[in-house]
């Protein structure tokens, strides 16, 4: 098995190779569910370009600045509490 860098990303092989079914649909097996907490249910985002196919557990992350800790969602916004307190404390014209 061997490694791989995927847009920056540093990938490793595992040995695993699953089929699609007629719906397109492919089994994450049980042992990487687990060890990336996916249950049934999870959101998992898709990006795709050339070369292939990622897949991710989805974690909501800051419109303004792409932070992930201390999101809160603001009008279905998600937004960092650093983000909003700059934007409390912005001048207004």
């Amino acid at each position: 098995m061997g490694r791989a860098s995927y847009g920056g990303l540093r990938m490793k092989a595992i040995g695993i190779v699953r089929k699609l079914d007629r719906l397109g649909r492919i089994v994450i097996p049980m042992e990487l569910r687990r060890t990336y907490d996916l249950q049934i249910g999870s959101p998992v985002e898709i990006f795709v370009d050339g070369r292939g196919i990622v897949l991710r557990k989805h974690q909501p992350y800051c419109i303004f600045c792409g932070e992930t800790e201390d999101i809160m969602q603001i009008h279905e916004k998600n937004v960092c509490k650093a983000c909003l307190d700059a934007i409390r404390t912005y001048p207004l014209r």
